[in-house]
Parts: C-alpha cells; structure tokens; sequence
C-alpha cells in the first residue's frame, strides 16, 4: 500500500515525510483533492508514520504493534471522524476537541482525521478553530476535502495544504482492470471522470453501457444512408437520452469516438477511448478526410453548444447527424 500511494502521491508524501524527518510536524493539515485520489489513506499512513515504533527511512515499518493497530483502526491515539448524516455537527466537534485536550491512553502523538471536512456546519468548524488558534500538546488534526474553498478561510489559515492530483489515466484504467473492469469500458470511463470511484461506478452501470453501445451504433449508422441514420435516432437514440444530461454525455461519447478516428488515421499511439473499436475506426479513418473528421467534432461540439439554449434534443441530433453525412456545420 505505502508504495503505491508514494507512487501516486509522491510529491505530498515527500513533504510528509520531510516533515517528519526534520522534526516539523504540523498540528492541522487540509489533504484537498478529488474523490478516489487517496487522502484517507495517506492520512492513515501520516498516522502510522507518526506512531511507529521503528520507521526506516521515514516510512512506517506496517509490522510493529503500533503500525497494526492503526491498520486495523484499534489504534486509541487515531480518530476518524465522519459526517454525521449530511453534516458534521457542533457535538462531534466538541467531543473531538476535548479528546485533543484530554490526557490519552497511550503516550505518543494523538491524530484526529475529520473526512469531508467541508460537511462541518458552522457551529462545528467555529468549535474547531477555537482549537486551531491555541492547539495543545502533540496533537495533529488532518481534514480531508474535496471543496477546499467550502471550508472556512479561518481554518484554511491554520492549516498546512497538501493538494491531491487525480491519479493519471494508465494508472486509473490498470486499478480498474484489476477490480475486474474489461479494459475497453476501463478506456472508456477514463475519459469521462478522472475520478477513480466515480469511474468503477460507471463501469459498473448498465445504463452506461447502454449509452456507450448507442453512442457506436449512431458511430456506425452516419457512415451509412442518411435515412438509416435519422431512423437511428428515432427509434434507438431519443429512447435512451431523454434528458440534457445524458444528451451531453452521449455527444461527449461521439466526439470521444472521433477523436479515436483521428488518432488511428494519424497513427498515434494514445490510449482509445473505445479500443475494443479500432477495427471499426480504421475502416473510417481510411475513408474520411481529416478536413472532414474535424467537421464531424466541431459539429458535435457545436451541438454540445446548442443543448444548452433548450434546442429540441430530438432535432438536435437529426440535424447533427445530416451535418455529418453532410460535412456541414450545424448553425
């Protein structure tokens, strides 16, 4: 796990470790990036680190009996706090405060991780920043969010930033593939979230892989007569993206599919969007131009534009349609 995250995070547990190397341990930190880029579990490895009674090279050892117990959350020096129903509320915070001002059980430092730290109400974050502005003892709150500009700027100010970048694409698509995701939905939602949680959820769903397969067939259907194509989107298209919003996700979809087109025509060697489609995209690339490829993107993008201002989705997309088999820009 340590190597990983190290691998993921290097620049945040570099400056962790640092920090502990040198004996400049901060009493509050804010861990601020995207959901699934691992915050709760640098925290829990800061805490172990902090706790361990024999780190190498400024890492947890993970086989001593502090490091276990933190492992198995029976560590009494390691609080998590989560919200409470939609909030975290002004009793949670006064109990945590006065579990930091308190005398422990054990001697060594006491870490208190507060997830979704943007969810305290204000009553809670004022009874936390009483603390923040005259902390006692080794105590070290890590707040973890991803609204770093929800939280109070009087608790922003006391606390050591530490920003989370999302994980990068081949990383994301390989976690997925080992969670048992098919590499080719793998490529797919990669491109749609950079948000590793969200994207195993959208792998999961059936609605999605409805969407994707639609989105290929519509692919499929404007390289044919333009009759099939517009009766393509009657019968199989409006079905399924009856709302704005998986109207935009479906449009985002297409032009993920040409940008595939244009990528094969080019011969480059980026990761697909739809990999398990390359024969598919070859066979169009050798048959569009690319002044034409790059009409087909700009008029989805256009369209994209179009959704927005309460166009018909239905004549929206007829009319995206005939501008593809056209090579016209929708106006």
């Amino acid at each position: 796990m340590e190597n990983r995250l190290v691998k993921e995070q290097k620049i945040v547990t570099e400056r962790l470790s640092s920090s502990y190397k040198n004996g400049r341990i901060g009493h509050a930190y804010i861990f601020d990036g995207e959901r699934g880029t691992g915050k709760e579990a640098v925290a829990f490895f800061f805490a172990k680190l902090l706790l361990c009674v024999s780190p190498e090279n400024s890492v947890p050892c993970e086989t001593c009996h502090s490091c276990r117990r933190v492992t198995s959350s029976n560590h009494p020096n390691v609080t998590l706090i989560r919200p409470d129903g939609q909030d975290i509320r002004k009793e949670q915070m006064s109990n945590l405060v006065y579990s930091m001002t308190k005398k422990g059980y054990e001697v060594g430092r006491k870490i208190y991780i507060i997830s979704r730290a943007d969810r305290m109400n204000v009553a809670a974050a004022n009874t936390l920043l009483k603390f923040l502005e005259e902390p006692e003892g080794d105590v070290t709150a890590i707040l973890l969010t991803d609204s770093y500009q929800s939280i109070l700027p009087t608790i922003q100010s006391r606390c050591q930033r530490l920003t989370f970048l999302p994980p990068s694409r081949d990383m994301m698509i390989n976690k997925l593939v080992e969670k048992g995701i098919t590499p080719s939905m793998a490529a797919t939602v990669t491109m749609v979230t950079a948000n590793l949680d969200e994207a195993f959820r959208l792998a999961g769903d059936d609605q999605f892989a409805h969407m994707r397969k639609t989105v290929l067939k519509l692919v499929e259907a404007s390289d044919k007569h333009v009759h099939e194509a517009l009766l393509f989107i009657q019968s199989e298209w409006a079905p399924l993206f009856k709302e704005k919003e998986e109207t935009e996700s479906g449009l985002d979809l297409l032009l993920y599919a040409y940008r595939d087109v244009v990528a094969s025509k080019a011969g480059l060697q980026s990761i697909a969007a739809f990999p398990d489609q390359q024969e598919l995209f070859r066979g169009l690339s050798m048959k569009m131009t690319y002044s034409q490829l790059s009409a087909n993107m700009e008029a989805i993008l256009q369209s994209k534009k179009q959704l927005h201002g309460n166009m018909n989705r239905t004549l929206l997309m007829e009319q995206l349609v005939l501008s593809m088999q056209e090579g016209l820009l929708v106006v």
